[in-house]
């Protein structure tokens, strides 16, 4: 159950760092309090499943995943570049 909570909690990262995007200064408040929401359930997702999983572990895979996400929606939905 804690690597399911761990993977979701990566999810959550994507979906903090994709609403960033729009936040504008947090002026943005819908986008503001998708921001909020994301990190905060992301953060304690991440705290739960460091109870099971080892917090170094934890903590590579959930940001693995936030990296690796995040870049896969820069490419797919805002014509990020697939380069260095």
């Amino acid at each position: 159950m804690a690597w399911i909570l761990l993977v979701l909690g990566g999810l959550f990262e994507v979906g903090f760092t994709t609403s960033l995007r729009y936040v504008d200064g947090f002026r943005n408040v819908p986008w503001t309090l998708a921001f909020l929401a994301s990190v905060a359930l992301s953060m304690g997702l991440l705290e739960v499943a460091s109870r099971s999983i080892p917090m170094g572990t934890a903590y590579a895979v959930w940001a693995g995943i936030g990296a690796l996400g995040t870049v896969v929606v820069g490419i797919a939905f805002f014509g990020e570049p697939l380069g260095l």
